[in-house]
Protein backbone atom coordinates (compact mmCIF):
# COMPACT_ATOMS: atom_id res chain seq x y z
CA UNK A 1 0.00 0.00 0.00
CA UNK A 2 2.83 2.12 0.76
CA UNK A 3 4.74 2.03 -2.43
CA UNK A 4 1.47 1.85 -4.70
CA UNK A 5 1.13 5.73 -2.81
CA UNK A 6 4.71 6.94 -3.18
CA UNK A 7 4.53 5.59 -6.98
CA UNK A 8 1.50 7.39 -7.64
CA UNK A 9 2.81 10.60 -5.81
CA UNK A 10 5.67 10.74 -7.58
CA UNK A 11 3.82 10.44 -10.94
CA UNK A 12 1.37 13.37 -9.45
CA UNK A 13 4.72 15.71 -9.12
CA UNK A 14 6.84 14.68 -11.70
CA UNK A 15 4.33 13.82 -14.87
CA UNK A 16 0.80 15.10 -13.81
CA UNK A 17 -0.42 14.64 -17.33
CA UNK A 18 0.25 10.78 -17.28
CA UNK A 19 -1.36 10.02 -13.55
CA UNK A 20 -4.39 9.18 -14.65
CA UNK A 21 -6.30 10.21 -11.08
CA UNK A 22 -8.89 11.92 -12.59
CA UNK A 23 -6.91 15.02 -13.77
CA UNK A 24 -5.34 15.49 -10.18
CA UNK A 25 -2.75 18.76 -10.82
CA UNK A 26 -0.16 19.82 -8.56
CA UNK A 27 -2.37 22.60 -7.95
CA UNK A 28 -5.19 20.14 -6.35
CA UNK A 29 -2.40 18.66 -4.48
CA UNK A 30 -1.05 21.65 -2.75
CA UNK A 31 -4.70 23.21 -2.49
CA UNK A 32 -6.29 19.80 -1.07
CA UNK A 33 -3.80 19.17 1.56
CA UNK A 34 -4.00 22.79 2.62
CA UNK A 35 -7.37 22.62 2.95
CA UNK A 36 -6.62 18.98 5.04
CA UNK A 37 -4.31 20.73 7.44
CA UNK A 38 -6.75 23.72 8.30
CA UNK A 39 -9.53 21.86 8.88
CA UNK A 40 -7.63 19.83 11.45
CA UNK A 41 -6.14 22.25 12.80
CA UNK A 42 -9.11 24.21 13.12
CA UNK A 43 -11.01 21.02 14.66
CA UNK A 44 -8.13 20.88 17.40
CA UNK A 45 -8.64 24.01 18.10
CA UNK A 46 -11.91 24.21 18.18
CA UNK A 47 -12.27 20.86 20.54
CA UNK A 48 -9.47 21.97 23.18
CA UNK A 49 -10.12 25.73 22.69
CA UNK A 50 -13.52 25.86 25.49
CA UNK A 51 -13.98 25.00 28.57
CA UNK A 52 -13.28 21.20 29.79
CA UNK A 53 -11.33 21.03 26.53
CA UNK A 54 -8.14 19.96 28.29
CA UNK A 55 -9.99 19.11 31.84
CA UNK A 56 -12.52 16.91 30.41
CA UNK A 57 -10.26 15.28 27.75
CA UNK A 58 -8.18 12.08 29.62
CA UNK A 59 -5.93 12.01 26.32
CA UNK A 60 -4.76 15.65 27.09
CA UNK A 61 -5.90 16.60 31.04
CA UNK A 62 -2.68 18.48 32.21
CA UNK A 63 -1.62 16.82 35.64
CA UNK A 64 0.30 18.34 38.40
CA UNK A 65 4.13 17.64 38.03
CA UNK A 66 5.55 14.80 39.04
CA UNK A 67 7.61 16.49 42.18
CA UNK A 68 3.78 17.31 43.31
CA UNK A 69 1.93 13.85 43.18
CA UNK A 70 2.81 12.70 46.52
CA UNK A 71 2.31 16.14 48.27
CA UNK A 72 -1.04 16.21 46.62
CA UNK A 73 -2.04 12.61 47.94
CA UNK A 74 -1.02 13.61 51.30
CA UNK A 75 -3.52 16.73 50.96
CA UNK A 76 -6.14 14.72 50.16
CA UNK A 77 -5.31 12.51 53.12
CA UNK A 78 -5.77 15.30 55.62
CA UNK A 79 -8.98 16.81 53.94
CA UNK A 80 -6.79 19.60 52.19
CA UNK A 81 -7.34 17.79 48.70
CA UNK A 82 -9.16 20.96 47.50
CA UNK A 83 -6.00 22.61 47.23
CA UNK A 84 -4.63 20.16 44.52
CA UNK A 85 -7.35 19.86 42.52
CA UNK A 86 -7.76 23.37 42.01
CA UNK A 87 -4.09 23.99 41.03
CA UNK A 88 -5.32 21.13 38.76
CA UNK A 89 -8.44 22.65 37.43
CA UNK A 90 -6.77 25.89 36.99
CA UNK A 91 -3.68 24.40 35.01
CA UNK A 92 -6.05 22.93 32.85
CA UNK A 93 -8.46 25.96 32.65
CA UNK A 94 -4.86 27.91 31.21
CA UNK A 95 -4.86 25.71 28.73
CA UNK A 96 -7.93 26.10 27.38
CA UNK A 97 -7.78 29.46 27.25
CA UNK A 98 -4.27 29.76 25.86
CA UNK A 99 -5.23 27.40 22.70
CA UNK A 100 -7.77 29.89 20.25
CA UNK A 101 -3.97 31.79 19.83
CA UNK A 102 -3.27 29.31 17.77
CA UNK A 103 -6.00 29.06 15.02
CA UNK A 104 -4.25 32.56 13.34
CA UNK A 105 -0.28 30.98 13.56
CA UNK A 106 -1.87 27.74 11.88
CA UNK A 107 -3.52 29.65 9.13
CA UNK A 108 -0.51 31.89 8.49
CA UNK A 109 1.91 28.54 8.33
CA UNK A 110 -0.37 27.49 5.78
CA UNK A 111 -0.38 29.83 3.49
CA UNK A 112 3.64 30.29 3.40
CA UNK A 113 3.66 26.58 2.80
CA UNK A 114 5.92 25.84 -0.18
CA UNK A 115 5.15 23.32 -2.74
CA UNK A 116 8.07 21.30 -1.38
CA UNK A 117 7.13 21.23 2.14
CA UNK A 118 3.31 20.22 0.42
CA UNK A 119 5.01 17.18 -0.99
CA UNK A 120 7.26 16.27 1.80
CA UNK A 121 3.93 16.06 4.14
CA UNK A 122 1.70 14.60 1.48
CA UNK A 123 4.81 11.12 0.71
CA UNK A 124 5.49 11.62 4.85
CA UNK A 125 3.62 9.74 7.47
CA UNK A 126 0.11 9.67 8.99
CA UNK A 127 1.27 12.73 11.25
CA UNK A 128 3.73 14.82 8.88
CA UNK A 129 1.39 17.91 8.77
CA UNK A 130 0.85 18.11 12.15
CA UNK A 131 5.30 17.58 12.35
CA UNK A 132 5.18 20.16 9.69
CA UNK A 133 3.18 23.09 12.86
CA UNK A 134 5.53 21.68 15.09
CA UNK A 135 8.46 22.85 13.05
CA UNK A 136 6.57 26.14 11.86
CA UNK A 137 4.78 27.19 14.79
CA UNK A 138 6.19 25.85 17.88
CA UNK A 139 8.16 28.65 19.02
CA UNK A 140 5.85 31.11 17.67
CA UNK A 141 2.97 28.89 20.03
CA UNK A 142 5.20 29.26 23.04
CA UNK A 143 5.28 33.51 23.32
CA UNK A 144 1.48 33.52 22.55
CA UNK A 145 0.45 30.66 25.01
CA UNK A 146 2.95 31.73 28.42
CA UNK A 147 1.32 34.91 28.99
CA UNK A 148 -1.55 33.45 28.71
CA UNK A 149 -0.98 30.79 30.98
CA UNK A 150 0.84 33.45 33.46
CA UNK A 151 -2.25 35.54 34.15
CA UNK A 152 -4.39 32.16 34.66
CA UNK A 153 -1.59 30.40 37.35
CA UNK A 154 -1.07 34.03 39.06
CA UNK A 155 -4.53 33.59 40.56
CA UNK A 156 -3.79 30.19 42.53
CA UNK A 157 -1.30 31.53 45.31
CA UNK A 158 -0.08 27.97 45.07
CA UNK A 159 1.82 28.39 41.91
CA UNK A 160 4.46 30.74 43.36
CA UNK A 161 5.18 28.32 46.50
CA UNK A 162 5.54 25.36 43.98
CA UNK A 163 8.12 27.75 41.95
CA UNK A 164 10.35 28.16 44.97
CA UNK A 165 10.10 24.60 46.20
CA UNK A 166 10.64 23.18 42.73
CA UNK A 167 13.63 25.44 42.24
CA UNK A 168 15.71 24.62 45.31
CA UNK A 169 14.67 20.88 43.96
CA UNK A 170 16.25 20.97 40.98
CA UNK A 171 19.87 22.10 42.73
CA UNK A 172 19.43 18.28 44.06
CA UNK A 173 17.92 16.80 41.17
CA UNK A 174 14.70 16.37 43.38
CA UNK A 175 12.56 18.06 40.34
CA UNK A 176 13.07 17.60 36.69
CA UNK A 177 14.41 20.51 35.16
CA UNK A 178 11.42 20.79 32.78
CA UNK A 179 8.70 20.96 35.89
CA UNK A 180 10.57 24.08 37.53
CA UNK A 181 8.53 26.45 36.82
CA UNK A 182 4.62 26.08 36.79
CA UNK A 183 4.10 28.22 33.71
CA UNK A 184 6.43 26.70 31.34
CA UNK A 185 5.32 23.04 32.87
CA UNK A 186 1.64 24.11 31.72
CA UNK A 187 2.95 26.29 28.80
CA UNK A 188 4.83 23.03 27.04
CA UNK A 189 1.75 20.76 28.33
CA UNK A 190 -0.80 22.72 26.25
CA UNK A 191 1.52 22.56 23.23
CA UNK A 192 2.05 18.89 23.71
CA UNK A 193 -2.14 18.69 23.93
CA UNK A 194 -3.12 20.62 20.80
CA UNK A 195 -0.45 18.66 18.84
CA UNK A 196 -1.70 15.63 19.73
CA UNK A 197 -5.02 16.46 18.55
CA UNK A 198 -4.28 17.96 15.33
CA UNK A 199 -2.29 14.71 14.56
CA UNK A 200 -5.34 12.72 15.73
CA UNK A 201 -7.51 15.02 13.40
CA UNK A 202 -5.00 14.44 10.68
CA UNK A 203 -4.67 10.89 10.63
CA UNK A 204 -9.05 10.71 10.78
CA UNK A 205 -8.73 12.70 7.34
CA UNK A 206 -5.67 10.86 5.16
CA UNK A 207 -8.13 7.65 7.22
CA UNK A 208 -11.02 8.70 5.72
CA UNK A 209 -11.66 10.92 3.49
CA UNK A 210 -14.85 11.31 2.54
CA UNK A 211 -16.03 12.14 5.73
CA UNK A 212 -13.86 15.48 5.23
CA UNK A 213 -16.60 17.29 3.70
CA UNK A 214 -13.96 19.06 1.14
CA UNK A 215 -14.40 17.37 -2.52
CA UNK A 216 -11.06 18.61 -3.16
CA UNK A 217 -9.93 17.03 0.30
CA UNK A 218 -11.43 13.59 -0.82
CA UNK A 219 -10.08 14.02 -4.12
CA UNK A 220 -6.62 14.35 -3.31
CA UNK A 221 -6.30 11.95 -0.21
CA UNK A 222 -8.95 9.93 -1.54
CA UNK A 223 -6.31 9.44 -4.67
CA UNK A 224 -3.29 8.19 -1.72
CA UNK A 225 -5.14 5.33 -0.72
Amino acid sequence: MLSRAIAILLLIWTFPAQANLDALTNQDAVSGLKAALEKGAGAAVSELGKVDGFFGNSAVKIPLPDSLNKYAKLMHSVGMGKYADELVLTMNRAAEAAVPEAKKLFEDSIKKMSVQDAKGILTGGPTSGTDYFKRSTSDQLRQKFLPIVKNATAKVKLADKYNQYAQKGAQFGLVKKDQTNLDDYVTQKALDGLFTMVAEEERKIRQNPVQAGSDIIRKVFGALK
